[in-house]
């Protein structure tokens, strides 16, 4: 069965819910109205490009979607429990994936990547069929009251709103107050991205110049052989040309004054190393993840601590109050068209960044101290020895 096909207008009205991917472009992206948001489709193409040329922010946003965890879902409920867990874990994402998860984890990429984020339940047959994660160069957003907006459908004459926006799910990341587009985690980094790939193009051309060494021949002739410089010069670039190339090392021999020198021998090349870090720690700390985790090794004994678990952990969970909402709302839609009823919480599991030696370490602590607690306790009201 394909879910992604408009079906036919039927006579029942209600029957029409269930739409195919209503946030598809009908045309291929084009600029958007300075009043919808995102705006331009170039900043959308200009986060891409960052994350395909820096190979760092590409590894940490992946690394920030993996460390989100899961998630469970309780209903008073267990019957309907079990078929809520169960559509959680089937339901058809895209055209490869499988499971709600794998579609929060392509929402949540999207909402850091450009600020935001768009998805959409397809239903048919009175249930949702699957969950598309539609592209942001295919909608647009506006403010429709202070407290609303409204996710538009690109048209060939520009735009329109979705038919069922109660079936789209979206979401922005630190809106600006009156404003439906989003602040992306990189908001910053393509100045610093920019500046990292000079120096790493500056490093490449000195490391062609100075692993394919150019030479210099110069050749001065003497007085009496001045007349025959251009021929003289000619047999030496021809012989000097046909040692280089020779498949075995080989002599060159001339007569004369013959000096040869590599061509940037006596140039100076920066060092990158102090530059390069500068801009990985704009980076790193635009990111918020510790260093180590992206493998930049910059100090011999670094660890994470308890201060930046505890850091990281707020982050995550700030990322989860994010993705809260679409899950509350898929769970009320798939329950409104089961027909069911019930009272639900989403509970993600534990956020655990500390080796587990070391958890295991203070844990134990802990019981040694819990019981030398309650064997002071019990010394302090045992009777008198009687004496």
């Amino acid at each position: 069965m394909n879910f992604f096909r408009k079906k036919e207008q039927t006579k029942e009205p209600e029957k029409a819910a269930a739409v195919s991917v209503q946030t598809a472009a009908e045309t291929p992206p084009f600029s958007g109205l300075l009043h919808y948001a995102p705006a331009e489709n170039g900043m959308l193409s200009l986060y891409t490009k960052l994350r395909q040329s820096v190979p760092i922010v590409d590894a940490a946003l992946d690394k920030i979607v993996r460390l989100i965890g899961e998630f469970t879902v309780t209903c008073e409920d267990p019957k309907i429990e079990r078929e809520l867990r169960a559509f959680l874990q089937d339901v058809k994402v895209g055209p490869f994936g499988c499971g709600a998860l794998t579609f929060l984890q392509s929402f949540l990429d999207d909402l850091l990547t450009y600020g935001n984020a768009v998805g959409e339940m397809v239903v048919a047959n009175g249930q949702i069929a699957a969950l598309y994660n539609a592209s942001l160069s295919d909608v647009e957003f506006s403010m429709t009251t202070p407290l609303d907006w409204q996710v538009r459908r690109r048209t060939l004459s520009g735009s329109e709103p979705v038919p069922y926006p109660a079936l789209v799910l979206s979401s922005a990341r630190r809106p600006e107050p009156g404003s439906a587009r989003g602040r992306s985690l990189l908001e910053g980094l393509p100045f610093m991205g920019d500046i990292l790939l000079k120096i790493y193009h500056t490093i490449g051309k000195n490391w062609d110049r100075a692993g394919n060494v150019r030479f210099a021949v110069t050749v001065k002739p003497d007085q009496n052989a001045a007349a025959f410089a251009p021929q003289y010069a000619q047999q030496v670039a021809e012989e000097w040309g046909r040692a280089m190339k020779s498949e075995r090392v080989s002599d060159f021999v001339a007569v004369g004054d013959v000096s040869i020198r590599a061509i940037g021998a006596d140039g100076q090349i920066l060092d990158s190393e102090v530059p390069v870090r500068q801009m990985l720690e704009q980076i790193v700390a635009k990111l918020g993840l510790p260093p180590f985790l992206l493998g930049l090794s910059w100090s011999s004994t670094e660890r994470m601590s308890s201060q930046q678990a505890d850091v990281l952990t707020s982050e995550l969970e700030s990322y989860r109050r994010l993705l809260d909402p679409i899950l509350y709302k898929l769970c009320r839609t798939w329950m409104a068209l089961s027909g069911e009823i019930c009272a639900f919480s989403i509970d993600w599991n534990d956020i655990t960044l500390q080796d587990t030696t070391e958890l295991a370490a203070a844990a134990l602590n802990r019981a040694r101290e819990k019981l030398a607690l309650a064997q002071a306790a019990a010394v302090k009201v045992s009777p008198a020895d009687g004496k």
